[in-house]
């Protein structure tokens, strides 16, 4: 009798506990690591994936997000809004599922059951749960949402304006330009760095944004003037605002001072030529980098 009991304790201490939540977490590692095995077992990949999403560690569930939002559009959709919605989780995780519910949307078959939802989350006391659902809401054509979201331009909590603005962004019709150019002039000063770094998404208003741009940057406020110096090259050629750069080797901002100087060495020697000696004051400029900039333009005359 006593041979047996110890024959049990012993194969109590052999036998391994079976874990399949570390099976299903491992499984799914597998599939986020290699793109054609999931293609391959696609029918029993997302059901894995999904289920692993309520156990897996943050940086697991950004990559079953990103690949799942590719492929599985329509299943991943609620589990999304789900971990969207959920408090208890991890702040990026939640903008992550987000900015793929922004991704997904536009190709569900019926979108509409949560867009009211999101709509209604527009209205949270939750001011995390407004932004994501605002940015969630911004994907092209979706103009339903248009006007619940302009009304979150007004939002008491900064990180609310700013993702209502980039979802109007995201809406991509040209009528939203002339609401953010409105906005621009009240709103606080990071609301207005985030239209900022919208504006130039507008493809058929580069011209109307780059006259914004270029208005900024004679404004008194320094970190406008760099955003807007910044965006400038992606709304234009530099070659058409040499005058602009030219003024911009003596601004108080040495980032704005060293930006001009890092522009002027682009553009052609015989143009730089004809104010070398305003090009060499900057050799002196308390800033190391601005001199290395200042440097590097002078090389090239």
């Amino acid at each position: 009798m006593q041979d047996i009991v110890s024959g049990e304790r012993l194969m109590k201490k052999k036998i391994i506990p079976f874990q399949p939540q570390k099976r299903l977490i491992e499984k799914s590692r597998s599939y986020t690591d290699d793109l054609e095995l999931f293609l391959r077992e696609q029918e029993i990949a997302v059901p894995i994936l999904l289920k692993s999403l309520r156990h897996a560690d943050h940086q697991l569930k950004h990559r079953i997000i990103l690949l799942l939002g590719g492929f599985a559009k329509e299943e991943i959709a609620w589990p999304l809004y789900e971990m969207m919605t959920d408090s208890t989780e991890d702040e990026a995780v939640r903008h992550d599922a987000s900015i793929q519910l922004s991704v997904t949307m536009p190709f569900l078959c019926q979108p509409q059951p949560l867009i009211d939802r999101l709509i209604c989350d527009l209205r949270s006391d939750e001011p995390e749960l407004r932004a994501n659902a605002a940015f969630a809401l911004g994907w092209k054509g979706n103009t339903q949402a248009a006007i619940s979201i302009i009304e979150l331009l007004y939002d008491p909590e900064g990180i609310v304006q700013q993702a209502a603005v980039n979802a109007l962004a995201n809406l991509q019709d040209d009528r939203i330009f002339g609401l953010l150019l409105e906005r621009l002039d009240n709103a606080d000063l990071e609301q207005r760095r985030c239209i900022l770094y919208n504006l130039w998404r507008f493809g058929a208003k580069r011209n109307e944004a780059t006259q914004v741009y270029l208005q900024c940057i004679e404004r008194e406020n320094e970190e406008l003037r760099f955003d807007a110096l910044v965006l400038l090259g992606l709304v234009s050629h530099a070659c058409e605002h040499l005058a602009v750069y030219r003024k911009c080797m003596t601004d108080d901002d040495p980032r704005i001072r060293e930006l001009a100087f890092r522009e002027l060495a682009a553009f052609p020697a015989h143009e730089l030529s004809g104010f070398r000696d305003e090009i060499k004051i900057g050799l002196s400029d308390p800033d190391m980098t601005v001199k290395r900039a200042a440097i590097k333009t002078l090389k090239k005359i």
